[in-house]
């Protein structure tokens, strides 16, 4: 009895151990990746009017991309943190000298490797793919629900097919506009020009129509009557130019699916029915998602005995180790993923080679840290760091 609590305390205690620095790698590591899109987000709140329901609605569909990537590392670096500092406090020792085995120690690590998996999995099958499709289509309602979004005054903005618009001043919350030039190529050979004082977008979701509601201006138009050129000026109070959204709103839902926005049912449907060049990018999405989930349990071969083994490291030092490791598995990992599409190699093959290669590294390193073998690497850098203490020492100025 007394022996099976001091199994479950120790693991508890190594599973703490692991646990907080992970948390915490969690939360800044996606911190980190949402800052590149936190301050455009934020602009459109700030400056544009949106609002802030549907901000929050884009960062929540980008959190599984991001989740993806960031649970992983964190993983990765609470091992190595974790680790790292029982081998510094001579608590690995400790572990040892009565009578547990590092693989003894690795359990609670492999069960939370194990949940994190769980939870990649359940990111790269479904939230991922879901997430992507609906952050476009939040995109678009956003922009087509606030036509004036995407305008920049002073500029000539060519989103609308055949209307090239210039506007001195527009009113980002408002989206009121002053001083509007606009070349009309819509309707005969030579274009209209119309300029007005003031006008304004108003959007129709139902009937998926953008109308231009121009105020106090003039339409220079160049006609022909009866074989003669004539030069007509249209002065107007109040002028509405209507823009049919509905062919292209249409097009944007029904357009095909890029890969990393279907299911896996949908991926296998897509690789029975391309053609061969396109068969290899669904291959290779669809051996990815695979592969994905299973970087956690590698992760956790690599990081015990790499995070005991760099024991004299601060926790800067296995900050960077960690960043090192994901990095070569991250390199490695998008190699094969151009082999893979490009069909220099079998997409199976390509995409489950790197997992094999840190596979056999974890092993093999897991292994000469059971038998407290030092790596050669760390020697040599242990050596590296004691050399370059001493030269900083004797250039210190007495």
């Amino acid at each position: 009895m007394a022996r099976a609590m001091l199994f479950a305390r120790r693991h508890q205690y190594l599973f703490r151990e692991t646990l907080a620095p992970f948390l915490l790698g969690v939360v800044v590591f996606t911190f980190v990746l949402l800052m590149g899109r936190l301050l455009r987000l934020v602009e459109l709140v700030l400056n544009k009017g949106v609002p802030l329901l549907d901000i929050l609605k884009l960062f929540a569909f980008l959190l599984p991309s991001f989740l993806v990537l960031t649970l992983p590392l964190a993983f990765l670096l609470g091992v190595l943190l974790g680790f790292g500092r029982l081998s510094a406090d001579a608590e690995i020792v400790a572990l040892k000298s009565s009578g547990v085995s590092l693989y003894d120690m690795a359990r609670p690590v492999a069960i939370l490797a194990l949940v994190v998996s769980a939870a990649t999995a359940a990111l790269t099958f479904y939230a991922q793919p879901q997430g992507k499709r609906a952050f476009r289509d939040q995109v678009f309602e956003i922009a087509h629900g606030r036509a004036t979004v995407g305008m920049t005054p002073r500029v000539f903005n060519d989103e609308f097919d055949g209307l090239v618009l210039y506007a001195n001043a527009i009113d980002e919350r408002s989206g009121a506009m002053q001083g509007l030039f606009i070349s009309d190529e819509r309707v005969g050979k030579d274009p209209s020009v119309i300029v007005a004082r003031s006008g304004r977008a108003i959007s129709d979701a139902e009937n998926l129509t953008l109308t231009l509601r121009l105020r106090q201006g003039a339409i220079h138009r160049q006609a022909e009557r009866r074989g003669e050129s004539i030069y007509q000026i249209i002065d107007f109070d109040t002028y509405d130019i209507q823009l049919d959204l509905g062919k292209e709103l249409r097009g944007f839902r029904e357009r095909q699916k890029r890969e990393s926005e279907m299911s896996l049912a949908e991926l296998k449907q897509a690789i029975a029915g391309s053609e061969a060049g396109q068969r290899l990018k669904y291959e290779v999405e669809k051996h990815q998602r695979l592969v994905m989930p299973l970087a956690p349990l590698l992760f956790a071969l690599v990081g015990i005995p790499l995070g005991i083994q760099s024991q004299r490291s601060s926790r800067g030092g296995g900050f960077a180790l960690a960043l090192a490791v994901f990095l070569a598995y991250y390199l490695t990992f998008s190699l094969a993923e151009t082999l893979g599409s490009e069909g220099l190699v079998p997409p199976a093959l390509a995409m489950w080679l790197p997992n094999l290669l840190f596979l056999v590294a974890g092993i093999l390193l897991l292994r000469m840290t059971a038998q407290e073998r030092k790596l050669a690497l760390f020697e040599r850098l242990d050596d590296m760091g004691r050399r370059l203490i001493l030269w900083l020492r004797r250039r210190r100025p007495r």
